[in-house]
Order: structure tokens, then sequence, then C-alpha cells
């Protein structure tokens, strides 16, 4: 059973359930991208068009000013990093703490894991482990963005394989999961199905394709998807704040493709 200050923190960063979160930290991992140069004109966009969550490193948060956030948006920090220059990018480190969660009073926590590194896996699921351990000890949602990268992956976005990275996080006591869409409603299916957790979708790549996008995240909802953690078809489109409103017509109303996609074009 889960304690009040659990269920009044996990009620900030979603909404009857469902979870509609823009990640933000792609500035420590490649830098300066278009969309996080004014951070607090996107995540001022993001907010008012129904984010659930803004995410992203500690210093991404504290740049945040408080008075462009709704009410209904919560914060998650993000715990782990690597950057493009590095030998490995699919490794990744922990480079902030739950001190540090604490301190700037955010409402939940993220880790990002790489299943398939020959070298990196058993320190990555180590880290998510004790962090686990430490979130449910003090009462602060953990969402894992759990991808199946690496040497031993001959297709990140084989759905066995996005299954087992799912299955991985909810064996290790995280509240929310993250991975790839698979492609399709019928596999993306055995994925939820096999994750005892709320499973959210990632978005990958900035798409210029609004239809394959928009099905992308309509299949997902089909499938039993709690919702997106979606950030470069965000904060890069054209106007991240219609984008982010046609997401939550999808996530909370049940828009069809077809629905989503007028909205979207009727309000450009």
């Amino acid at each position: 059973m889960k304690s009040l200050t659990m269920s009044f923190r996990m009620h900030r960063i979603c909404k009857g359930g469902r979870f509609l979160i823009i990640p933000m930290d792609h500035g420590l991992t490649v830098g300066p991208v278009t969309g996080l140069i004014d951070i607090n004109k996107t995540v001022e966009a993001v907010s008012s068009g129904g984010a659930t969550a803004v995410l992203g490193h500690k210093g991404f948060l504290q740049s945040i000013d408080p008075e462009i956030l709704e009410p209904t948006t919560g914060t998650i920090l993000h715990l782990s990093a690597s950057t493009s220059f590095g030998p490995d990018p699919n490794y990744k480190v922990l480079v902030t703490s739950l001190d540090d969660a604490f301190r700037l009073g955010v409402d939940g926590v993220s880790v990002h894991v790489n299943v398939g590194g020959a070298d990196s896996e058993p320190e990555m699921l180590s880290d998510l482990g004790r962090i686990a351990n430490e979130c449910q000890k003090y009462n602060i949602p953990l969402l894992a963005m759990m991808y199946a990268r690496g040497p031993n992956i001959e297709n990140s976005f084989d759905a066995q394989a996005i299954a087992h990275a799912a299955r991985i996080g909810a064996e290790l006591g995280v509240d929310i999961i993250k991975c790839n869409y698979t492609g399709d409603p019928d596999t993306f299916r055995d994925v939820t199905r096999g994750c005892s957790r709320p499973v959210v979708i990632a978005g990958g790549p900035k798409s210029d394709n609004l239809s394959e996008f928009i099905n992308m995240v309509c299949g997902a909802m089909e499938a039993g998807a709690a919702g997106v953690s979606i950030g470069r078809s965000v904060f890069q489109d054209d106007n991240p704040k219609l984008i982010t409103r046609t997401l939550a017509k999808i996530v909370f109303e049940n828009h069809s493709p077809q629905k989503a996609i007028s909205f979207y074009q009727s309000h450009r």
C-alpha cells in the first residue's frame, strides 16, 4: 500500500493515472539544441499546453521561473547522464542524488538504463536498484527510462527486447517505465501486459511526419500505455503548446488519430 506522501507526489505528475511528461534533459547529452535555448519559453508553452510534468537535470530545473509553471505541471529530476562526446554514450552514470531532489522540492526522479552493454549494464542496473530502494524508503516516485541498446542488442525496437527491458524496471521496483514503442499496438500490448507498472512511450528523434507521430501515440494508448514521455517531437515543434495540447487530447480524451490530427491542423 502506497503512503499518502507517495500518492500526493504521483498525483502531481499525472492526471487520472495518465502521464504527459516532457523530458528536456537533452542539453547535457547533446548541448543547447533547438527548443532548449530559451528554457522558460518552452517550459511555459508545454505547461500551458497540458503537460503533467517536465523532466530535466538540476541546472535545467533551477533555471525555470516557478511563476510560469501551471499548478497542474509537476517536476521530475533526472539523476543519470552521459554525453555524445563520451567513449560510450550509452553508459549512463549517476550525476545527481536524492538529496538534490529533496533540496529542489521536485515531485519525482528518473534514471536512464540501457540494457545490453557488456561493461555498462551491470553498473546501471546496480544504480537503478539502489535508487529504487531509496525512492521507496522516502516515498518519491521513480521513472526509469528502460532501453534495449548496446552490443548485445541487434534491434532496439524489437518487441521482445523492449518487453524484457520494461520488465526489468518493474522487477526492480520502479514506479513508471519509459520505453520505445514497438511499432504496432499488437506487439506493444505484450509490453504493457508483461509489465506490472504504468508504461509510457518515448518519442525518439524529432518526427517531421505528423500523421506517423500521432498514429504512434494513439497506437501505444490503444495497447495499454499510461501516456507518453516525449521530448524532441514536442519542444522542437513549431508550436510546442499546440502539439502538447494535441497529445493531451489523445492521452486524456482518447482522441483517434484522425481527430487529433484535425485538432492540430485546425488550431495552427
